[in-house]
Order: C-alpha cells, then structure tokens, then sequence
C-alpha cells in the first residue's frame, strides 16, 4: 500500500466529512459562579443546599484544593482566559488593561483553530485586551445550541447570583437560618454579619440552580454524554477579608469535573466517579486542560500544568495567589500555599488589609466591622484586617487555624516551614518576572509599544532582581536595612528609588529625619512616582521645614490633566492618606476636574471617587 495512502484518506475525510472528526473531540461547558467559596453540600458543609453542583460531584470529582490566583473578577479571569499569572502579563491591578504580546493568544483562539464553536455567556472582565473576534458569541444570548450541525462546542455559561453585591440586597427573602451560620473567627458575631452570611448561602443555592439549569438543558438535548463539565467559582466569598485578601479565605474555589464515559480516557489520572483529588490546581491551569482536552498541546509560554487530557502534566507543589490594586487602592501581596500551610509576604506593610474600597463598604459587615474596631470593640483575631502595620510575612495552618488568625512567622517551631514557602514565593516571582514590583504607570510607560509581558523578560528594561531586591529591603521593615536604602535612593533605576523612598516612609519618623537631605532631593526626581513617596514621608514625618514644598509636589502631580490618570490616582491615594497634614491641598482638589490620559476608559470611576473623599463629598 502506497505510505501516503492513510494520510490521504485522513484528509478526504476531513474535507468531505467533517462530522466524522469532529466526533472525536469532546463537547466542553464551564458552570462559573461568582464571588463564592466551597461552601457547598459536596464540600461538607452541612448549611449549603446545593444539590445539582452535589448531584455532578457525586457522579464526577471535585478538587479539595483550588485556588484562584487572585481574590477578585478581573485578574482571576486574565489569569483564566490567558494560562499566565496576573503579575507576569501585567494584568493584575483592577481594569488595568495591559496589551500581550502578538506572539501569546487566550485560550478560545486555538479552540476556534481547532473547529469549535466557542461561546460565552456573558461575563469576560479581562484586565488584558482581547482580539476583536475573541469568541464566537460573547452575550446574554451566547449559547452552545447555535452551532453548526455536528460542531464541537466549547460554552462558558457564567452565574452572577452569589455576586458580592447580591449579598447586601434589599430586601431578601431570607431561608437560611442566620443562628445557625459558623461566623468565621476574624468577623464579629452580630446579628447583621450573621445575616450577611446567611443571605450569602442563599445566593450560592441560586447560583447552584442556575447551573442546574445548565445541566439539564445538557440532558434534554441528548449531550450529557458527550459532554465533559467543570463547575467553578471565580474566588472566595464576597464577605470582606475573603473577597480582595489573597489568603486562603480569598483563593480557596470549589471545582467539580465530570467526564462522562465516553471521555474517560481524557479525565485526570486520578479520576474517581464520586471521588474527590487533593491535586493543586490553580487558574492558571484551566487553559492549558481544556486545551489539553482538545488535543491541542499547550504552548510553552503557559505557565499553567494541565491537569486533564492526553498533555495532563506533573501536579505542582504549590498554588500561588497575587493581590494588587483594588480599584482605587494600592497594595502588594503575594502568597503561597502546600495545601496546609498559607504564607503572605505583604511588600505594602504600611496599608491595612482592608483599605477603604468603596465597593466593600456597602456590605453592612465591613461598615459595622470598621465601627466596632474604631471604638475598641474587636478582640485580637478580628482586629488584623484594619491594622497598620500589617506583618511583613503571615504564615498560618489550615489544619488548626482555618481561619488564618494566628501568624506563626515568628514561630520557632515553624521557621522551616515559612523558609520553605518564603523561598517557593520568591522563585515564583523569578520564574514568571512578576512585572507589578512596578509602579503601575511605569508598567505601562516601560511597556509603550511593547507589552509588560515582553519587557519583564528584558532586563535592560525591568532589572527584576535589583528591583525585587529593593521591594524586598524596603518591606522587611528591618530598622539596620537604612544605609543600604538611603543609597539605593540614587540608583539609576527608577523602580529601585521608589521602593528606596518607600522603605523610608514604612519605617517611619526615625528613618525619614534620618535621611531628609535624601527625600527632600528625591522631590526632584525623574519618576513622579518617587517625587510622590518622597513628599509623603516629608509631610508624614519630616520636619516642618519640609512640608511646604513636598504638599507643592503633591499639588503639582495631582492634576489628571497634567499628569494623567495613573500619576492622578497614585497622588490623590497620599493626599487622602496625609488627611489633616493636606488641609492646603483641600480646596485644589475639590476644583480638580478628574478627567486626564488614561490607559483605559475602565479607570474613569477612580479619580471621581478619591476627589469626593477627599473633599468630604
């Protein structure tokens, strides 16, 4: 027989019967949920109802250890849609809207390459631009049923019913039982924190009937087995301290496959009908499985590990999360987890965990929360979120504190385990050139007709160790690291300077009138970023000789007009902080108009928003 003949045949059938080959690849729908934990029935808890994601649980298997890589929408979803973590492609911060490169495409593009019809329904968020025809159908009337006879499907169908803004809604017909809600240890036992969880398990059973719609639409339709289905949420609960914090309160996500018998083959190795694995799995591996499962091998830029198809990769040790700005505030977090122990090295120590995010006021627990700890009402455990200083490093044990309250970083006992994870978290950060050590206008201005993804791996441009470094030095808080930063002060970086000037205003009074001359030139500086750090320590905690002209430098950058939206945020962030010391500020900043260049029209809520708190609106 002539060698070529089978090949040839292959691509006759491929031409003259599509169908044929397109049998041989599985049907695929996601079952997203927003704004939830695993606070279902499969999961063991004995307050959720939940019985379709439990009826697919029991049939299919759950994974007891998913994270997120972010503890909130847009950066969860970049991480989701591009196989690549936040930090590394720049799309971490809120709606920051970074470019890839042309040579990394998201996920739906090879699936669409490879003949399915790809559909989502309706939520995409990305923090990264998108091609133009990213999916087939992107809307509220997205849907698997308008395909092509015979065409592989690949559908998102995404339930906004737990949504954080469901659970302040009122009024609620309430079902769940607020007495009998567990109140996590870090939030006040009060009758409105008990009825926010309770309204929030309600919401969770109406996202799990949304997906039980789903489902049996899969049935009626004759397709439940060809059919390959994960459920997940997109990060922990919106209650505050879970939503925004990346620790495990904020990461932790329920995921439930079900292969059904056809496609066993293509299941995880360890795939038990009813079974359940403790693979860590984290966002970033959703891409490269279901390209996986497409038999489609993951490019060597992803950086997650398939966890299904013919391509499944080796489980990774660790799960990795990320937090950086939440719409207008700014902080710096990073964490890491075995699956027992969750380690947190927080770069912005001198901002508290909870910040004031306007959006997370409207929930009644954060406003009576924040009450209760301003009059001295929380005990130990429920008073971390609003402190300041937080703890450079946090290192907790699920297995005796699930709830994340008792930091064994100074632990004699544990300081093996916090080097094992403290090192895991800083090889993370080299291997996927976290970008966001930079201030964010400088992410974007470094990157200009590049992308944040290709200049971190140009150390010409990002000089990632000296810059970490310096993040590094500045955050430990570690009174003896101030020769080194009063030197890195005049580094021909400008990223090593701003993280320099940070680590004199973290460390406070003491560090600053100990290097005035240094901040005071750094008023003078090429980054307005550090022009912006150095007039806050000046101001804060320098003398007063000081302040007249670090409030000017303040005023002068403030202006999005001038200095655009970025600078803007980043000025008026320090303005808000100073209060009082700002007071000359005041009446600039309530004349300011808060329109200005901007990367993106998603940023325009933010300078609003700082403009009225400052000016008492």
């Amino acid at each position: 027989m002539n060698r070529f003949m089978p090949a040839l045949v292959l691509i006759l059938v491929g031409i003259v019967c599509p169908n044929l080959l397109a049998d041989q690849r599985p049907n695929i729908l996601w079952l997203t949920s927003e704004d939830h934990g695993p606070e279902m029935g499969c999961y063991g808890d004995q307050l959720a109802r939940t019985p379709n994601v439990d009826a697919l649980a029991a049939k299919g298997m759950l994974f007891t250890r998913a994270w997120s890589c972010a503890p909130v929408c847009a950066p969860a979803r970049t991480a989701i849609i591009s196989g690549l973590y936040p930090s590394s492609s720049g799309g971490l911060h809120m709606r920051s809207m970074v470019p890839l490169p042309e040579t990394i495409k998201l996920y739906p593009e090879f699936l669409r390459e490879a003949g399915y019809y790809c559909t989502n329904n309706s939520k995409e968020d990305y923090n990264c631009r998108k091609p133009a025809k990213l999916w087939d159908d992107s809307s509220g009337k997205a849907h698997w049923r308008n395909r092509d006879e015979g065409q592989p499907f690949f559908a998102v169908f995404n339930s906004t019913k737990s949504h954080e803004s469901q659970i302040r809604t009122r009024p609620h017909q309430a079902v769940t039982d607020p007495a009998k809600v567990r109140v996590p240890a870090y939030h006040p036992d009060t009758p409105e924190v008990r009825q926010d969880w309770a309204q929030y398990y309600d919401k969770v059973s109406e996202a799990d009937a949304d997906a039980g719609r789903h489902l049996q639409e899969l049935e009626q339709a004759g397709l439940a087995d060809d059919t390959i289905v994960f459920y997940y949420g997109d990060h922990g609960s919106g209650m505050p301290r879970s939503k925004r914090w990346p620790s495990n309160s904020g990461l932790h996500v329920p995921m439930v496959v079900y292969f059904p018998e056809k496609w066993r083959h293509l299941a995880p190795e360890e795939y038990r009908p009813g079974g359940r694995s403790d693979r860590m799995v984290n966002f970033v591996d959703l891409a490269p499985t279901v390209l996986s499962l497409a038999n489609i091998k993951p490019p060597a830029w992803i950086q997650g590990h398939a966890f299904a198809g013919p391509h499944q990769a080796k489980p990774p040790e660790f799960l990795f999360g990320e937090r950086g700005r939440m719409d207008e505030r700014y902080d710096l977090v990073r964490s890491v987890t075995d699956g027992r122990y969750v380690y947190l090295r927080n770069y912005f120590p001198h901002v508290s965990q909870a910040q004031r995010v306007t959006y997370q006021f409207q929930t009644p627990t954060t406003r009576l929360w924040w009450e209760r700890f301003e009059q001295g009402l929380t005990n130990d455990a429920q008073s971390i979120f609003w402190r300041v200083p937080k703890a450079p490093e946090e290192l907790y044990d699920l297995q005796s504190d699930p709830d994340e309250v008792r930091n064994l970083a100074d632990s004699p006992e544990h300081q093996a385990v916090l080097e094992r994870l403290r090192r895991a978290q800083r090889e993370h950060a080299a291997a996927t050139r976290d970008v966001c050590f930079l201030p964010e206008g400088e992410i974007h201005t470094r990157s200009e007709g590049s992308a944040p993804y290709a200049i971190a791996r140009d150390d010409a441009r990002y000089p990632f160790e000296r810059i970490i470094a310096a993040a590094e030095l500045a955050s430990n808080l570690d009174a003896g690291a101030l020769p080194e930063l009063k030197q890195r002060l005049t580094d021909s970086d400008s990223a090593v300077r701003y993280w320099a000037a940070l680590g004199h205003l973290m460390r406070g009074r003491e560090a600053v009138s100990g290097n005035e001359a240094g901040l005071k030139a750094a008023l003078g500086d090429s980054s307005p970023y550090v022009r912006i750090v150095a007039a806050h320590a000046l101001v804060q905690f320098g003398a007063a000789s000081h302040h007249a002209s670090a409030l000017e430098t303040l005023a002068e950058l403030a202006p999005p007009q001038t200095n655009g939206v970025l600078v803007s945020m980043f000025a008026l962030g320090v303005i808000e902080a100073l209060g009082d010391r700002a007071e000359s500020l005041r009446p600039l900043v309530r004349e300011m108009k808060p329109q200005g260049p901007s990367p993106d029209g998603r940023f325009n809520s933010y300078v609003p928003r700082l403009i009225q708190s400052i000016s008492g609106g």
